[in-house]
């Protein structure tokens, strides 16, 4: 059976009938499904488990058409009417998990004669229910659907005001020095000699690496890190409230304890035990990079005291450039964005076994490239890549699954909302472009299961950053970038400059890694203290989670996009990681091995969630998933 892709809209006009009538047809087709639920004692279990994937694949295709919509288009008016649609079907979502018809429909289901799907399939759902509320008292339940509804609208009027939050600042023309002279010419100065800079990830990434003047970095840093801020500011505070409220009403100590139930790490307090074991693996390198940096930084500016997050990167930079012979500025020249795309494309095809078919179809802008993933003729899914910023445009760079793939019924499709320059690339962005295609491949490879609830990337959520965290790794292979970069005079990037880079990327790691467990510090501990001075908060966390210092009496956590999708949890990507450079020894024959990208295939991306993510890193690596690979990379070895 050939399963059809989304249709999308080919006019203006289409996408708000898009944004608004697909949800709308979804939504009556869930409350169709309920009635039978609850109208038909004589279904069977399987029957009845059935009739709830349908339900599921409904919602998943209405949120997730109108998430993207809401966080892509570049019409506001139709970003507003699909933000609204989102709102609507998270409302759902939450008011049926407190519906004791529904309940009772699964609850008092006999079990015999389940298979292995379906009975996984039923726990699951049994488990949702009861952590939505539906055994609460009828006023409790009320005040449970309250809080879920709030958490939702706060949530969007969160994203909302980062992805619209665009800041801009001007600096004199001198305070480029430093800087790549294509970026240079793409900023000409004006009539008063000033140059106009914008918090677009093609203005600040390079302004971070390569600014020469300190006031420059400090300039543009500081208005990245006060973005959507004075606006979020109550709006995170109530949230915080918000979410406190819905875990005491479910019968939870706190937020995190309410997300680490379904999560690999199993309980809130395990947070800060991990985040304390990153802090010891670190320390004693982090003690041995910091004064290097500092020392680098006195070099510039005589009289400083302490590098600042606005000096990090360039001081990085500079040390590589001058230690460890690797110029950024060089790097960069070979990884021109075509070609970079081209790269990425290619070296997954052959890595998954997969192909990628340019598609000419309409999409919500005409930035958007789309493929279909073909294995022997056999469409897989379909892709967009939405890779440059604009006006209105989420603002980092994600994988949004658009269509839960399910076997024999939906085709599976998802997007990238990225932010790269159309110029050159740095190597940091290729790193990134990797790392969400690992998002990317993991949603269409793992989409065709009989149940839309493990479609995917639908793993346990602190497991899902590791398939795109391995991918990486590629990124740094001198066979694989010499397959795709080539300078102005089309020659590759010479492996001794790729090793050099390796070589070079160890030092500041563990500094790295203590960034990180600043964001994981404030992920947690905002949504466990909840503080009343979010601001001397964050600021405090940041500066006893790292020596490199934030800058201060600024508002970073107004713009801290992953507090409401990750919430407490941000320690995901660390735990990820770790797991990442664990699989990573699978490859032991090579990155491009194709037993060992077989193996990772079947057992890891293709299962989706339909196993525990420990089965699956049991499955590929044959044992359990070990610290101590992660260990060695942090020093260096």
């Amino acid at each position: 059976m050939t399963l059809a892709p989304l249709p999308f809209p080919s006019d203006a006009a289409g996408w708000a009938a898009f944004a608004t009538e697909r949800p709308a047809e979804r939504i009556a087709r869930v409350h169709e499904i309920d009635a039978r639920l609850t109208s038909e004692p004589e279904l069977a279990t399987a029957e009845r488990l059935e009739l709830w994937d349908e339900a599921d694949i409904a919602l998943a295709e209405a949120l997730s058409e109108a998430y993207v919509v809401s966080e892509a288009h570049p019409d506001a008016e139709v970003r507003e009417i699909a933000e609204s649609q989102v709102q609507a079907v998270e409302s759902l979502s939450a008011a049926r998990l407190l519906n004791r018809e529904l309940w009772s429909a699964f609850a008092d289901a006999a079990t015999d004669g389940l298979d292995d799907d379906q009975a996984r399939l039923l726990t699951h759902l049994l488990r949702d229910f009861r952590r939505g509320g539906v055994e609460l008292d009828e006023a409790d339940r009320e005040r449970a659907r309250q809080l879920a509804d709030r958490d939702t609208e706060l949530s969007l009027a969160f994203s909302r005001n980062i992805r619209d939050g665009r800041r801009e600042i001007t600096v004199p023309a001198e305070g480029l020095a430093g800087m790549p002279q294509d970026f240079i010419d793409a900023h000409p100065a004006d009539d008063e000699g000033r140059v106009t800079l914008s918090t677009d990830y093609p203005d600040l990434m390079p302004i971070r690496d390569y600014a020469h003047d300190r006031a420059t970095r400090i300039a543009l840093v500081s208005a990245y890190n006060d973005l959507a801020w004075p606006e979020n500011d109550a709006i995170l505070a109530e949230l915080l409230e918000v979410r406190a409220e819905r875990a005491r009403l479910l019968g939870y100590p706190d937020w995190a304890d309410y997300e680490t139930e379904t999560r690999m790490i199993g309980a809130g307090a395990e947070i800060p035990a991990f985040l304390s074991k990153l802090d010891d693996a670190s320390r004693a390198a982090t003690d041995a990079e910091y004064p290097i940096l500092l020392e680098r930084l006195r070099r510039d500016v005589p009289d400083a005291d302490v590098v600042s997050i606005a000096d990090f990167w360039y001081l990085l930079g500079a040390i590589k450039r001058e230690q460890y012979d690797v110029d950024a500025q060089l790097v960069r020249s070979y990884f021109p964005f075509e070609r970079v795309v081209a790269g990425v494309l290619d070296v997954t095809g052959r890595l998954l076994d997969v192909e990628y078919v340019p598609v000419d179809v309409p999409a919500w802008h005409d930035d958007v490239q789309s493929f279909d993933v073909v294995r022997d003729g056999d469409r897989l899914g379909r892709i967009h890549l939405d890779l440059h910023p604009r006006e209105g445009k989420f603002s980092h760079a994600a994988c949004f699954p658009l269509a839960p793939g399910v076997a024999g019924r939906v085709l599976p499709e998802a997007a990238l909302l990225c932010n790269f320059s159309r110029g050159l690339l740095e190597h940091d962005e290729v790193v990134t472009f990797f790392h969400e295609f690992g998002h990317l491949v993991h949603d269409i490879l793992g989409g065709r299961q009989r149940f839309a609830r493990f479609s995917g990337v639908s793993t346990e959520w602190d497991f899902v950053e590791a398939p795109s965290q391995l991918l990486e790794e590629w990124a740094w292979d001198p066979e694989v970038l010499a397959s795709f970069s080539g300078d102005a005079g089309g020659e590759p990037i010479p492996a001794d400059l790729v090793e050099r880079m390796r070589t070079a990327d160890a030092f500041g790691r563990a500094l790295e890694v203590r960034r990180q467990l600043g964001h994981a510090n404030v992920s947690y501990h905002l949504h466990v203290d909840r503080p009343a001075d979010l601001q001397a908060a964050t600021e405090r966390l940041y500066a006893a989670s790292s020596p490199v210092q934030p800058l201060g009496g600024l508002h970073s956590y107004a713009g801290f996009g992953h507090l409401t999708g990750y919430g407490a949890c941000y320690y995901t990507y660390q735990w990820s990681l770790v797991i990442a450079r664990d699989l990573l020894s699978g490859f032991g024959a090579g990155l491009m091995d194709p037993e060992a990208a077989r193996r990772y295939r079947t057992e890891v991306l293709e299962r989706g969630g339909s196993r525990d993510a420990q089965d699956l890193v049991e499955a590929f690596l044959g044992r359990s998933s070990s610290f101590e690979a992660y260990r060695r990379w942090l020093a260096g070895e």
